[in-house]
């Protein structure tokens, strides 16, 4: 059994991962901001006040660090940026100065990042090795990524996922599309030819154990499927999972005035992204298609 703290625990891939650990005997303890809402073992920090111990921190094996402000609620105005950037970067510092400094600190930590760092690159197949992009996504992933440098300098090995749109029934992108597209008023965003890097949530649960177990596993790797889509393969594949028509396009110039910046980046941009550090170590994916995963998803 090991010890496993995660941060974001309460988010969409938080809360499956923590029910995946418990299945398979981890003893699993969040860190929280509300210590009124704290369960049996669980730590209290608070990244915006600067606010955990190293003591917190002793005791554990590994930590899942999941925590930083939604991406997708709302225009992307100068305030709301910042508060993306900030939530990232003022959480991974403090728990990294933790981790640096603990006496038996955990061996492991898995930090999230995401697919942002490459930014917009058409067709081209885009791995680990790929330089960032352009645009504020990538400069967030960019310094998210640098933030962890501490810990990996105290020889804690550091694991940076770079999460892809994650695929879920009950959250994410997916659960905003369904509605829609069950009604029959789904379609294409643009053009369509933009690339979706995706990922069901099963396998990006099985992603992070398996990130968490091997050892062989640190620095950047993708947590994305093998076989990313352009958005309009995307929209025809949900619309025959569903038996709906998607005939109804949403035009690049109405998503930009609907939400500004966040549609370009978000939306209609895209990247062909390749899971290769996720292979080369000896995962395997259970839906690696994505009409597989759909069926699977909303059966």
């Amino acid at each position: 059994m090991s010890r496993v703290a995660l941060t974001g625990g309460s988010g969409l891939i938080g809360t499956r991962l923590r029910q995946a650990l418990t299945r398979r005997g981890d003893r699993v303890v969040s860190f929280v901001r509300d210590p009124a809402r704290a369960g049996p073992g669980d730590r209290f920090w608070d990244p915006a006040s600067g606010h955990v111990d190293a003591l917190d921190v002793e005791g554990l094996d590994a930590i899942v660090h999941l925590a930083g402000a939604p991406i997708a609620s709302g225009r992307w105005t100068a305030a709301r940026k910042r508060t993306i950037l900030e939530s990232r970067l003022r959480s991974t510092r403090l728990l990294c100065d933790a981790l640096a400094t603990a006496h038996e600190p955990p061996s492991v930590l898995i930090s999230a990042s995401a697919i942002g760092y490459y930014g917009n690159r058409g067709e081209a197949w885009i791995d680990e090795e790929s330089e960032p992009g352009e645009g504020f996504l990538a400069e967030v992933c960019v310094a998210w990524e640098e933030a962890t440098q501490v810990a990996r300098a105290a020889g804690i090995r550091v694991g940076l996922a770079r999460i892809g749109v994650v695929l879920a029934p009950e959250g994410g992108a997916l659960a905003r599309m369904l509605p829609v597209f069950r009604l029959g008023l789904g379609g294409r965003l643009g053009n369509g030819r933009q690339y979706l890097s995706w990922i069901g949530i099963d396998d990006a649960v099985a992603a992070l154990e398996h990130a968490l177990d091997c050892e062989a596993l640190s620095g950047p790797f993708n947590l994305v499927g093998p076989n990313p889509v352009t958005n309009a393969e995307f929209t025809r594949t949900l619309s025959r999972v569903l038996s709906r028509p998607a005939v109804l396009p949403a035009p690049s110039l109405a998503l930009r005035l609907a939400v500004g910046e966040m549609a370009q980046a978000l939306l209609l941009d895209g990247a062909r992204i390749a899971p290769h550090r996720l292979q080369s170590t000896g995962f395997r994916f259970r839906h690696p298609d994505l009409e597989g995963a759909l069926r699977s998803l909303l059966a």
